[in-house]
């Protein structure tokens, strides 16, 4: 499928996720989660698919879900959390999404230290 296959009207939601691919591909992430409407779905994989770029697709209630696309390995770790909703993940799985998505290092280990109690 060519990138031009892909032109029904698309929402804001997905000009951002593409704005995500683009900063995937500059290399500015290793990992990002987009949350939006489930209603694109199909184009959201068709689009990632042509790319070859890893991704996991988890629902957000009825009508949205959340998007990591990336990096292979990053991908495969957030496959391996067991929780169904990002709320319900441990400590140290919340550890590692955050560091993984970017998020600054000392406020994560802050924040992993107050999810344990111990800030």
């Amino acid at each position: 499928m060519s990138k031009e296959a892909i032109q029904a009207p698309v929402s804001s939601d997905f000009k951002i996720l593409c704005h995500h691919i683009y900063e995937y591909h500059k290399g500015l992430r290793s990992l990002v989660l987009h949350t939006m409407n489930n209603d694109e779905r199909d184009l959201v994989e068709r689009s990632l698919a042509l790319r070859n770029i890893s991704f996991c697709i988890q629902p957000v209630g009825d009508h949205r879900m959340n998007v990591f696309f990336g990096n292979p390995d990053c991908v495969e770790i957030v496959r391996g959390f067991h929780s169904a909703s990002l709320s319900d993940l441990t400590d140290e799985e919340d550890f590692m999404l955050g560091i993984m998505l970017g998020y600054d290092r000392a406020a994560q280990c802050k924040r992993f230290l107050r999810r344990r109690g111990k800030a």
